[in-house]
């Protein structure tokens, strides 16, 4: 089941989230999220007519956001996402649900592209956003650091 993220998914989310955080390099970012700041920042893309969706099995199975890709009115219609899975729910058109979700909240609401910013690192990832029609737009070498390396990160683009 997809729905619309709460406040209440808020502790969930970040238990999800925390380990891809601290042990992988999916995400650039090194600080975990506590699930206040999981709370505020589902209530401040609500705020601004953007969403989160949580994936519900048993228990959470995985999330997307999405938000401005930057700021300002230029890019009021640049989009850019982020969805992060449960381990088990890999492979299981979860990740496709939550982004096809997503993708229809963006078009709803105004967006005319969505763009994802992938780790190098994440090949799977990469190959994930190849297959729901995201093109490879360019590599922004050792844009980011973690784990005392740098990193570079791959962005990919779809049109709504």
């Amino acid at each position: 089941m997809i729905r619309r993220a709460t406040a209440g998914d808020a502790a969930a989310i970040a238990a999800l989230w925390n380990p891809w955080i601290r042990d992988t390099a999916v995400t650039f970012n090194p600080s975990e999220k506590t699930p206040a700041e999981v709370a505020k920042l589902i209530a401040d893309r609500d705020a601004l007519g953007h969403a989160t969706f949580v994936a519900l099995g048993p228990e959470l199975l995985g999330f997307a956001s999405y938000a401005q890709f930057r700021g300002g009115p230029g890019y009021a219609t640049c989009m850019e996402h982020s969805v992060i899975l449960a381990p088990q729910a890999r492979g299981q058109g979860t990740g496709r649900a939550l982004m096809q979700a997503v993708q229809d909240h963006a078009r709803a609401a105004g967006a005319h592209q969505l763009i994802a910013g992938v780790s190098a690192e994440n090949p799977e990832g990469i190959a994930f956003h190849a297959r729901i029609g995201f093109a490879e737009i360019a590599r922004i070498r050792e844009a980011g650091r973690k784990f005392g390396r740098f990193m570079d990160l791959v962005l990919m683009q779809k049109f709504l």
